[in-house]
């Protein structure tokens, strides 16, 4: 009984030995299975989570970067100044575009008298010193009578163009391409022919987006200057309605009035030189005629078949 309890201790001890040693062996394999991972692994998953936008608490993006597309706006200007000398007046102007770094591109006048000059001057300004010419010529050259301003935004127009343009030149290169494998003059003409007609859309979408930027790059400013007693015409002046009507027609009579005198008096020279001319002839040719002899009619006899009136 001894042996069979020393026996049975023994084999107790043995079998906590064998799972003791298990634990530890189970133990190591979890904490081998929660160690660090490779370097290269770590090195994508810290890279995809630094691609990934960061979100606040509310959900939306924070990391996101918007880029503001730069707007293409083309700028105008019409300002009339009432000025003492419009000549002085002028000068002046162009000096002061011209400091600008902008130019004169189109002018007119209109020398009546120095107290009824009138001028027309179209310039091109840069955007960025139109708003500081425009305040100087309106305070500098005399009294300002009226200013209006536009813009316009051109942004899609010229992507549209711009994209037309790359598409235009893309398919150009593919004909071209398509050319040099053309076997018979049949293809080659036909190659040509598209090629010639691509050309000269491409030359058209050239020219639209040079004019575009041209009218971007500078803005148009018309500047026109009157003398001191010169007439202005404001188009918001005039009446509206009946009175408009009745105006717009007078003024048309006066027109026609100017017309029909100025026509006369071209004419009436001719008529002068002519009418005496014309005299003459008409006297020659009565004088003529009366000088011209009769000839007698011959009687008319009876014709055969006709009654006698005798025997009537």
């Amino acid at each position: 009984m001894r042996r069979i309890r020393y026996g049975v201790a023994l084999t107790a001890t043995c079998s906590a030995l064998l799972l003791a040693g298990c634990g530890g062996g189970m133990e190591a394999t979890s904490q081998s299975s929660g160690a660090a991972p490779a370097p290269a692994v770590a090195a994508d998953q810290e890279a995809a989570k630094q691609s990934r936008p960061q979100q606040d608490k509310s959900g939306l993006v924070s990391n996101v970067k918007l880029t503001q597309q730069d707007r293409q706006v083309i700028y105008t200007g019409d300002l009339t100044v009432r000025a003492k000398q419009v000549t002085t007046a002028a000068q002046q102007a162009k000096q002061i575009v011209t400091s600008a770094g902008g130019y004169l591109s189109k002018e007119q006048s209109n020398s009546a008298s120095d107290t009824e000059d009138t001028a027309t001057l179209e310039f091109k300004i840069p955007p960025d010193k139109y708003a500081a010419v425009l305040g100087r010529l309106g305070k500098e050259l005399g009294k300002q009578l009226s200013m209006n301003q536009g813009t316009q935004d051109v942004t899609m127009q010229m992507a549209d163009v711009n994209s037309r343009l790359k598409s235009a030149q893309q398919s150009l290169e593919s004909l071209r391409t398509l050319l040099k494998k053309a076997d018979t003059i049949g293809q080659v003409l036909q190659v040509e022919r598209e090629i010639s007609a691509r050309e000269s859309d491409l030359e058209s979408l050239q020219a639209q987006q040079k004019e575009l930027a041209t009218q971007v790059a500078m803005a148009t400013l018309t500047l026109r200057l009157v003398g001191p007693v010169a007439v202005v015409e404001d188009p918001s002046d005039e009446p509206a309605g009946f009175f408009g009507g009745l105006k717009a027609g007078w003024d048309a009579l006066v027109s026609f009035a100017k017309v029909a005198v100025t026509v006369f008096g071209a004419v009436l020279p001719w008529l002068l030189v002519s009418l005496p001319l014309l005299a003459l002839v008409i006297y020659l040719a009565r004088r003529d005629r009366a000088r011209r002899p009769r000839t007698p009619v011959p009687p008319q006899g009876p014709r055969p078949g006709d009654p006698d009136p005798e025997a009537a």
